[in-house]
């Protein structure tokens, strides 16, 4: 059976505005582009902190750039609740390892979903340790991105290390058209491949 995660979103948002107080929320970002509607729509209902976590960005000053563009957006994004950032260490040689075998495969296959389980479980353990009460990610806004994938891996990473999993499939509501209006609106950089060598080699 196919789920409805845009569904499933809506209804825990319902049960979180009924908390006494605003939860904690640990987001993976892929980038600032993708981020900037996420946090638009989920600024309402938590304290967000964005995790920016992404070794699969290839080359280096590819991924410093992205993050810079992601430091700038939370500089001048309106925001109703607090909003922070963690930085994690350019671990490249970690995205290489977690694929090794794969690096032929097609765009959105094994190899993709190899490196969307290593970016969300990376969520899911600082997210876990530093007592947040939900880990999520901007993925799912992308139209070329897999939602049901991707809500299962989060899913499984829930038990697993003690922290909920916020449902999302952010391209619904014209979510992915919205997050192009703001990033016009903030001038931010729109990157023309995914991030790792193997999608640059097919997107550019």
């Amino acid at each position: 059976m196919n789920e409805n995660y845009y569904l499933l979103f809506e209804k825990q948002i319902e049960e979180i505005k009924n908390f006494p107080s605003v939860p904690n929320l640990l987001l993976h970002s892929c980038c600032a582009p993708c981020s900037s509607q996420v946090i638009s729509t989920l600024t309402n209902f938590f304290n967000i902190t964005i995790l920016y976590y992404n070794p699969n960005i290839y080359p280096k000053e590819e991924y410093l750039k992205r993050k810079e563009e992601q430091i700038k957006l939370l500089n001048e994004i309106e925001s109703v609740n607090k909003l922070n950032i963690i930085d994690c260490d350019y671990d490249n040689e970690v995205y290489e390892q977690t694929i090794k075998g794969l690096e032929k495969e097609k765009e959105g296959g094994s190899r993709c979903y190899k490196c969307f389980a290593l970016r969300l479980e990376k969520t899911a353990k600082i997210g876990e340790k530093k007592s947040y009460d939900y880990f999520s990610t901007t993925l799912t806004i992308s139209p070329h991105k897999n939602s049901k994938i991707i809500n299962i891996i989060g899913k499984s990473l829930e038990d697993k290390y003690n922290i909920k999993w916020l449902y999302s499939d952010h391209k619904k509501k014209d979510g992915y058209k919205k997050s192009i209006e703001l990033s016009k609106k903030y001038n931010l950089y729109r990157q023309n491949y995914c991030g790792c060598i193997y999608s640059k080699r097919i997107d550019t």
